[in-house]
């Protein structure tokens, strides 16, 4: 950590997000739990060698991210979290993942459809440049933002998707009207990174918050490819369970 003379680390990262980064990491990891008072200006000042200008910068974007609320005289808390668990298996629903006691819609963002490119067409099995319907849907849980999906179809298998999606409101639903009664989770990969700025945008997150990618293909029962999947969740509003195979 830079002294705190310095406002930018050896790396080049500007100090007060380097400690927000660390203090989101404890508080998302349950070193801190919701309601308990964080440590002090004193205290985090000598933690991490900084002027009290930088923790309070530190704590002000935590803050804005809705992670922590400071109360006048007493301290900065965690605050009430929201936090949905999505169970990633062999079958795989977002609306019965986050549980029957909430409400679960997807709205679609963008559609189009374009060539596919040497990595949807290995996830799908077709030539690559064959066209594929591309949506583009934000997922909402309790009426939040809950996560970004990137879902790529062969387009000859299901060229009326989105018209049944804008009606339904749900992926399931609209495979099922479509004829797809059942599907199988083939792989998922999971990884961690900033938001863009549209990601930001359409979660309502502070730029630059912590998303969690998986990277999925869906197939048929018959063990054709049915979607290939990127979806972005807001890391500090839920937790991925992965199931083990049985």
């Amino acid at each position: 950590m830079a002294s705190a003379s310095s406002s930018m680390s050896a790396a080049g990262y500007a100090v007060w997000r380097l400690i927000a980064e660390e203090l989101r990491s404890e508080i998302l990891s349950g070193v801190y739990s919701e309601g308990e008072r964080l440590p002090s200006e004193n205290v985090l000042v000598a933690r991490f060698g900084v002027n009290r200008h930088t923790v309070r910068r530190a704590l002000g974007a935590l803050g804005d991210e809705g992670l922590v609320e400071s109360r006048q005289g007493v301290g900065v808390f965690v605050a009430d979290q929201a936090v949905y668990t999505h169970r990633i298996g062999l079958r795989t629903r977002f609306s019965a993942s986050v549980g029957r006691r909430t409400t679960s819609k997807s709205h679609v963002l963008n559609s189009c459809i374009e060539d596919a490119t040497t990595a949807v067409s290995r996830q799908l099995d077709i030539e690559e440049g064959s066209p594929t319907l591309r949506v583009e849907t934000v997922n909402y849980v309790d009426g939040s933002p809950f996560s970004l999906s990137d879902r790529w179809f062969d387009h000859a298998s299901f060229p009326n998707f989105v018209a049944t999606l804008q009606k339904t409101g749900s992926v399931t639903q609209s495979l099922r009207a479509l004829g797809v009664h059942d599907y199988l989770r083939s792989h998922t990969t999971i990884s961690a990174r900033h938001a863009t700025e549209s990601e930001s945008r359409e979660l309502s997150l502070p730029y630059g918050s912590i998303v969690l990618v998986a990277e999925a293909l869906d197939v048929q029962i018959d063990g054709k490819p049915l979607q290939y999947l990127i979806t972005k969740f807001a890391a500090q509003r839920v937790r991925l369970s992965v199931d083990s195979p049985t």
